[in-house]
């Protein structure tokens, strides 16, 4: 599971069938300080997140299908929650 960054949405004006009732958003995974890591991920949404909003994604086919519950939906990556405050402890990594 990774933390990111919601940073657009993904818009068609034609998808397959499957997809209806989905929104398909752009994030940006994060580091722990905050920063960029990698390129940005297409994920679909299964929480309602929105533009700016940290969230914790799945970036695995089977864990994204089942957290939308379409388990014959090609699916890669999922948005499955919506991170209100991270509380990092350095002390706790050292060891």
């Amino acid at each position: 599971m990774l933390i990111g960054r919601v940073i657009g949405e993904a818009i068609a004006s034609h998808k397959h069938e499957s997809y209806e009732g989905l929104a398909v958003l752009l994030v940006q995974p994060l580091e722990l300080d905050g920063s960029a890591r990698g390129v940005p991920l297409v994920a679909v949404d299964a929480v309602g997140a929105g533009a700016g909003q940290l969230v914790l994604v799945a970036p695995e086919g089977y864990c994204a299908m089942t957290a939308v519950n379409r388990m014959q939906t090609p699916i890669d990556t999922a948005i499955l929650g919506i991170v209100d405050h991270v509380d990092l402890r350095l002390d706790l990594l050292a060891k």
